[in-house]
């Protein structure tokens, strides 16, 4: 089992940066084990990919605590960029993101940010957002999101997302975008409602209602309730429950749960049985046979 995370155990040289220099802001907070991680390091939003008990987990973290980890352009620019890395990563079987300033997860877009655009600044902004969220649901591996503090607007739209999500106590969740006039526009009104059925979706966005994680559990906001603080080691602990499954299948089985919920189930069936071809020449599936018949444990390369 993991060793649990405590704030008076940093050990900087735990991690391996990428960049040169060291970031100067007082706000980032690096949370290791007993692991090393490599990093990658931007000011406002962090990649980590830990290594040792925990390799294949990789971990994005966002740091802009002055403005409570709004979506601002270069977080979000940043962003993309490890979006874009974890794509094309073969090592890395599940991502996690979490917030790294104490009380929030992300407070949503950057409002004073947005009040100096033009209109079809604004517009390409709001576009830039929901594209981003897509390739977060898209990727091909398992997403986490460890939620601490609050998700409001698009740090909600944001987790929505994600395959899994985790809240801590101290969570607070909500599309409060109607009360300014304007509605969620990086997917709320589309990932929500699939989530949680069409008349809760509508309440909550009508309402701009905000929710603790108590509540956020109980209409399947999210799969996981937390104490305060724990929300990242719930999210390690599934992680390491799926990083001894095979990656290819893994890969597969998102994709044929994503893809089939879109469309009626016989076209589902298919889809179904497009990627059940996918795994039939793989190593990995070779190896699990093995090792069942040996009686041992598998070891899957994603091969």
């Amino acid at each position: 089992m993991i060793k649990q995370i405590f704030k008076s155990k940093l050990n900087y040289n735990n991690i391996i940066f990428n960049n040169s220099q060291l970031l100067k802001s007082k706000n980032i907070r690096f949370f290791t084990t007993e692991t090393k991680t490599t990093t990658t390091v931007g000011q406002e939003c962090i990649l980590e990919k830990l290594t040792g008990e925990n390799e294949g987990i990789s971990v994005i973290s966002f740091n802009r605590g002055h403005v409570k980890n709004a979506l601002g352009k270069n977080l979000m620019q940043e962003f993309r960029q490890h979006l874009h890395e974890l794509r094309f990563c073969t090592s890395t079987r599940v991502v996690i993101l979490r917030s790294l300033v104490d009380g929030v997860f992300c407070s949503g877009a950057d409002l004073k940010e947005r009040a100096q655009m033009s209109q079809v600044e604004a517009s390409q902004f709001v576009h830039s957002l929901r594209s981003s969220f897509t390739e977060l649901e898209t990727l091909q591996m398992p997403t986490i999101a460890a939620i601490e503090g609050a998700a409001m607007g698009g740090g909600t739209e944001m987790v929505l997302a994600c395959d899994f999500r985790v809240a801590s106590a101290s969570s607070k969740m909500g599309l409060p975008e109607t009360g300014l006039a304007i509605i969620p526009g990086a997917g709320g009104t589309q990932r929500l409602p699939r989530l949680i059925g069409i008349p809760r979706a509508k309440e909550l966005i009508f309402t701009g209602a905000i929710l603790d994680s108590k509540r956020a559990l109980e209409i399947g906001l999210v799969q996981y309730a937390t104490e305060k603080g724990e929300a990242f080691n719930k999210a390690i602990e599934i992680a390491k429950q799926i990083l001894p499954k095979g990656p290819v299948a893994i890969r597969m089985a998102k994709q044929a749960i994503d893809k089939g919920m879109n469309v009626d189930i016989s076209t589902g069936m298919v889809i179904e049985q497009a990627s059940y071809a996918q795994v039939i020449p793989t190593k990995d599936r070779i190896e699990g046979l093995t090792a069942f018949r040996e009686k041992r444990k598998p070891i899957y390369k994603g091969e």
